[in-house]
């Protein structure tokens, strides 16, 4: 496992000016590479990567954590949540991890929903961010069955951190595709109340005419 890391970053540093489509190019060619594939391996390989604190290594551990997708049992869930605690730091390694391994896993397991909920309520504002983040994969798939969203947003409402309520909203934006009409009605209903960076951000995919509806008369 530790070969990985060495090869990672033996690879990584022969780079001129890393950017993101050769850290996931690296990535592709290190996982093909591995002679085990097993879930619990890769897993592991993956924790020894974030154990990094790496940006480019983040990519990587969660690129492998998606590659083994078919995979993923009944003790995925608690290998993924402690990720969720202990090595997401800002935007991009949440929304990383949470639109492609963890929100395939809510994909496959609706039930673990339950789970999710309890993150909004973190000291964190990256696990809150979390919580509406991951929802999305599901949503676009139309896998969302006993998920929540409304749940989650109406937790999630007045959150102190811009980050949090870009995050809700950007969930918002991407149900709105799926169930405009429920969308609309739950705008309408939280359009005084909900802060204006969440609220622009559900309302991005609604043509010209309906935005201007749900703009009106706003405080």
């Amino acid at each position: 496992m530790f070969y990985v890391v060495l090869e990672a970053s033996k690879r990584l540093t022969s780079l001129n000016g890393i950017v993101t489509g050769d850290v996931r190019k690296v990535s592709k060619e290190l996982y093909n590479d591995l002679d085990n594939k097993d879930i619990d391996y890769v897993l592991n390989c993956c924790e020894k990567l974030l154990n990094e604190r790496k940006w480019a290594f983040d990519i990587i551990a969660y690129d492998w954590a998606y590659r083994v997708r078919k995979q993923y049992n009944e003790n995925t869930f608690s290998i993924f949540e402690r990720w969720v605690m202990e090595y997401l730091t800002d935007w991009y390694n949440c929304d990383d991890f949470c639109t492609h391994a963890l929100g395939e896993l809510l994909c496959q397991r609706n039930e673990l929903f339950k789970y999710i909920i309890d993150w909004t309520k973190s000291s964190k504002f990256v696990v809150r961010r979390a919580a509406a983040v991951v929802l999305i994969l599901p949503i676009k798939r139309r896998k969302y069955d006993g998920l929540q969203p409304f749940l989650i947003s109406d937790s999630l409402m007045l959150d102190e951190h811009y980050l949090v309520l870009k995050g809700y909203g950007w969930m918002l934006k991407v149900l709105s595709q799926v169930k405009p009409e429920k969308v609309i009605e739950y705008l309408n209903k939280n359009r005084n109340n909900m802060p204006r960076i969440a609220f622009r951000y559900a309302l991005e995919k609604f043509d010209k005419e309906t935005k201007l509806k749900l703009m009106q008369d706003i405080k």
